[in-house]
């Protein structure tokens, strides 16, 4: 009978050895890459900036959760959608306040046509990071896909009041066209 209590012991150390660590806060750091892309002078800085954000998202809360991350991507970029969707799965359940996980997710369902499963994971991404342009601009063009013209220009034109020079930009329609 005493294994039992040992092992309750060790049950919630082994737990813990499993979870992933909270965000490190870079408030600081994320505002002034925000700021930098908003007020972009031109095409260039604003790629430059855009590039900048990308490497923060994609910076993960520990070696864990960035090896699943870069697996993940890596996979995707060799079009093996299914290793790279259990990466991503896998990440999700590790850190599943870790907002990169949901929008890497959901660029996977969008390739695969699964449309509104990519639109509930990035619906997830923007509750977690509200101002994640590169969700908004998938958003965008999944909801395109979905048809829903209004609501894509919508989420477009968010992100672009963030970052003016995204290439997305070439989607907008006028608003008198809607």
């Amino acid at each position: 009978m005493r294994v039992i209590p040992i092992f309750v012991l060790l049950f919630p150390l082994a737990a813990m050895a499993q979870s992933c660590p909270p965000l490190p806060e870079r408030v600081d750091e994320h505002n002034r890459l925000m700021e930098a892309a908003r007020l972009a002078p031109d095409a260039e800085s604003g790629r430059i900036a855009t590039n900048r954000l990308w490497q923060f998202w994609a910076t993960a809360p520990d070696q864990k959760a960035q090896k699943l991350l870069d697996d993940g991507m890596a996979r995707r970029a060799s079009y093996d959608f299914d290793a790279a969707g259990k990466a991503f799965d896998a990440l999700i359940a590790y850190c599943p306040d870790y907002a990169e996980g949901y929008n890497q997710r959901a660029f996977i369902h969008f390739l695969r046509d699964e449309y509104e499963r990519a639109l509930e994971d990035l619906e997830t991404t923007l509750e977690l990071q509200p101002d994640h342009i590169a969700a908004m601009t998938g958003m965008a063009l999944t909801l395109q896909r979905l048809g829903r013209i209004k609501a894509s220009q919508s989420v477009l034109r968010q992100a672009l009041k963030l970052n003016p020079w995204l290439p997305e930009r070439a989607l907008l329609i006028d608003s008198k066209e809607l």
